[in-house]
């Protein structure tokens, strides 16, 4: 049976004659709903332990940050902008940001414009990003640029990762399908305790435990 069909079966039965010819009540086709629980579940879980993996992973090296020791590494460069590409940007809408966008194209670097200043004839500009960052100082009168560059270490890339700090788009995008995903495979398997007739009892106990046990060490024990 196709997916499609599976998800056909869940819809409510309408009125079908019975031997007499009278139309029988409407019910709902439980196994069929189960079986299409189950389907989701299978599928779901594909991505959804991946992203457990990950997630818990991160989030325990987290918690313990002296588990991976590392340096960031530092390189720095001296440029010089052209008058003409100095003027230009001074002159532009953002002058700050389009004095990042003319640097970056001399040179590599690491991180996305975040903030920038200009006062006493200096641009101080700020680029931020998973994989490290970049702090830009530049002359206004002699377009003489110092660049340094930050790379990251892997604690502040996991960090960074997991909570979606400084990452892009499509990385917040995986963030938000993760948790929608691994919410609802959560939910289906909930529901599907409630096929399970000699151990619901025993699994909804559990639930009601944890939840407890959660609720206490945040009242009694979280400062």
């Amino acid at each position: 049976m196709s997916i499609h069909e599976r998800i056909s079966a869940l819809k409510v039965r309408g009125p079908s004659p019975d031997k007499r010819g009278n139309a029988k009540a409407w019910r709902f086709d439980r196994g069929a709903f189960y079986r299409t629980c189950r389907m989701l579940h299978a599928y779901l879980s594909a991505f959804a332990f991946l992203a457990l993996i990950f997630f818990a992973f991160t989030g325990l090296l987290l918690d313990h940050p002296n588990w991976l020791q590392g340096k960031a590494r530092d390189r720095d460069v001296k440029l010089t902008l052209p008058p003409a590409i100095l003027a230009a940007a001074q002159h532009a809408p953002d002058p700050s940001a389009a004095l990042s966008a003319a640097v970056a194209r001399r040179t590599t670097m690491i991180g996305v414009y975040k903030s920038g200043e200009i006062e006493d004839g200096q641009a101080n500009l700020r680029l931020e990003g998973v994989k490290g960052s970049s702090t830009v100082l530049v002359d206004l009168k002699s377009g003489e640029a110092d660049v340094t560059v930050e790379r990251a270490t892997a604690t502040s890339v996991i960090e960074d990762l997991h909570r979606g700090k400084n990452a892009s788009v499509a990385w917040r995008a995986v963030i938000d399908v993760s948790a929608i995903v691994i919410l609802a495979l959560s939910l289906i398997g909930y529901v599907l305790f409630f096929s399970l007739r000699f151990r619901l009892r025993t699994s909804l106990i559990l639930t009601a435990v944890s939840l407890g046990t959660l609720l206490a060490i945040f009242l009694f024990l979280t400062p």
